[in-house]
């Protein structure tokens, strides 16, 4: 007996309806150019990490709980001074999301964590490289529903990198609009 595939919610929004949809806005004549979602990369620098050396694991295992795949710890490609940080210290974590991971994460990032956000206006909509990337920034990481609040002896900010496929900032937004990311007017 086959076991059922499980497929994102996400996923089957994008297949089923965006890439139509995008194909008609901006009339591609071949399937391969309608824009898609590439890789998500989420990274947590820990400030605190030149006091105490344990920071960046607790940040990775938070970071591997919201992503649900094993975070890497960053380290310090050379020394400065004036932050007390050598070189090889760690000093972070990240980890890169891709396929259906990825795609489950856009899910809880854009119905749960979000609306979670206090004093939340939507998303800054020219954050965008100029080549497709989308760039933003959550201040805590406990807006997550994986994060037990009363075990975080810390909150840390995080940066989350949205890569497409997109050739440019206008099809990247049309595609992340579509997946309901929620830009300010």
């Amino acid at each position: 007996m086959a076991k059922a595939q499980y497929e994102p919610r996400v996923k089957k929004l994008y297949d089923e309806q965006i890439r139509k949809a995008l194909q008609e806005q901006f009339n591609y004549e071949n399937e391969m150019q309608i824009p898609r979602l590439d890789k998500i990369v989420i990274n947590m620098g820990v400030g605190e990490a030149t006091a105490d050396s344990k920071k960046p694991t607790i940040a990775a295992e938070d970071l591997a709980m919201i992503a649900g795949q094993k975070a890497v710890v960053t380290r310090a490609r050379n020394s400065i001074a004036g932050f007390k940080v050598r070189e090889n210290m760690p000093i972070g974590a990240k980890v890169t999301l891709r396929r259906d991971r990825m795609y489950d994460f856009v899910d809880r990032l854009v119905t749960i964590a979000l609306p979670r956000v206090r004093d939340f206006r939507g998303l800054n909509p020219k954050s965008f490289d100029g080549r497709g990337n989308f760039a933003m920034g959550i201040k805590e990481h406990i807006v997550f529903p994986e994060i037990n609040y009363d075990k975080v002896d810390q909150i840390w900010g995080m940066d989350i990198i949205v890569c497409t496929t997109a050739k440019t900032d206008d099809e990247a937004r049309a595609l992340l609009k579509a997946l309901n990311f929620p830009f300010r007017q």
